[in-house]
């Protein structure tokens, strides 16, 4: 079996990672407790073995039957990584993939890579290392965190640095959110975005990028939310970060391991960062009056107006 790990770093990579297992898990018929559920456990087990073996890549699977998620949550405070660990989806996660220290990188790029970042990195890798050791195949990591936030750059770049020391034949895959032109949370991404941006380079092999701006008027113009909050934003995220990952989870011929997105995606080494397009967004309301065609939607995909990131390719 080919496995995928996912590492969740800082609160933007959390709670996107948050979003997206509790999609996976929708998928993938599994229960909030990590059981697989009723209808499916019933079923004889050769109609019930194609299901588990596409899961296995995502998840782990305990003797007690329960499935547990290849990722590590971590973030250099607490408090987001509590609101996991009180949430809906407590008990799926292994209360040791989930690792937080005392004082957070204060959005300082500085901070989350030399000062604060240096004490945790070990007990971080430590932590992957098992989970690796679980598998019997490793393909790559993927790697969510933002590039504007300090654990997000400054730790993220630490991490990725090791991890190319440890792993150097895997791939890494980032989906990262990247500084939006209008919208900022903190004023200092610019500088995080750019020292974050050459260890993405140098480390990364192929990174998705996509920006709050662009989704919230997505949200706005699409889905008819007037004012869209992080859950619509991490939701959207989920949906492309599932159809980025469903050729892994599923069976199919298409990009069936992590090294096909880079064969099918980087014309240069360091030319990695595809813009990410989703279509259909429509409304449930608008969902039953439409009819989409594959091509209304293959075009819908090459407008602007579909894009994740808030740039114009058209002008270069």
């Amino acid at each position: 079996m080919r496995e995928v790990v996912s590492l969740h770093v800082g609160q933007a990579g959390i709670q996107m990672g948050n979003a997206c297992w509790e999609l996976y898990c929708l998928e993938h018929g599994i229960q909030p407790d990590g059981q697989m559920e009723s209808e499916i456990a019933s079923q004889p087990p050769k109609s019930k073995a194609p299901l588990d073996s596409n899961c296995k890549t995502f998840f782990s699977e305990t003797s007690a039957g329960k499935q547990v998620p290849r990722a590590v949550f971590v973030d250099l405070e607490p408090t987001v990584l509590d609101e996991v660990r009180t949430g809906k989806y407590r008990q799926l996660f292994h209360p040791e993939q989930m690792i937080s220290g005392r004082e957070d990188a204060a959005n300082n790029y500085a901070r989350g890579h030399y000062t604060v970042g240096k004490e945790l990195i070990d007990k971080v890798l430590d932590r992957i290392n098992k989970v690796v050791d679980q598998c019997d195949g490793l393909q790559g990591f993927l790697i969510c965190h933002s590039f504007g936030g300090g654990t997000g750059s400054g730790f993220a770049s630490l991490l990725m640095e090791r991890l190319s020391v440890d792993y150097g034949k895997k791939t890494k895959l980032q989906v990262a959110i990247y500084p939006a032109p209008q919208v900022s949370t903190a004023v200092v991404e610019p500088y995080n975005a750019v020292l974050t941006t050459h260890t993405t380079l140098e480390h990364a092999d192929c990174c998705f990028l996509m920006d709050n701006e662009a989704i919230y008027e997505l949200c706005q113009r699409n889905l008819d939310v007037q004012r869209p909050s992080y859950i619509n934003l991490n939701r959207i995220i989920s949906q492309t970060m599932s159809s980025i990952t469903a050729s892994l989870r599923f069976a199919g011929s298409l990009n069936v391991d992590l090294n096909e997105f880079q064969t099918n995606l980087v014309p240069y080494p360091r030319i990695h960062f595809p813009v990410i397009t989703y279509s259909p967004i429509i409304s449930a309301e608008k969902a039953y009056h439409e009819t989409l065609t594959v091509s209304e939607i293959t075009n819908a995909c090459f407008e602007t107006s579909s894009q994740l990131v808030k740039c114009d390719p058209r002008h270069g």
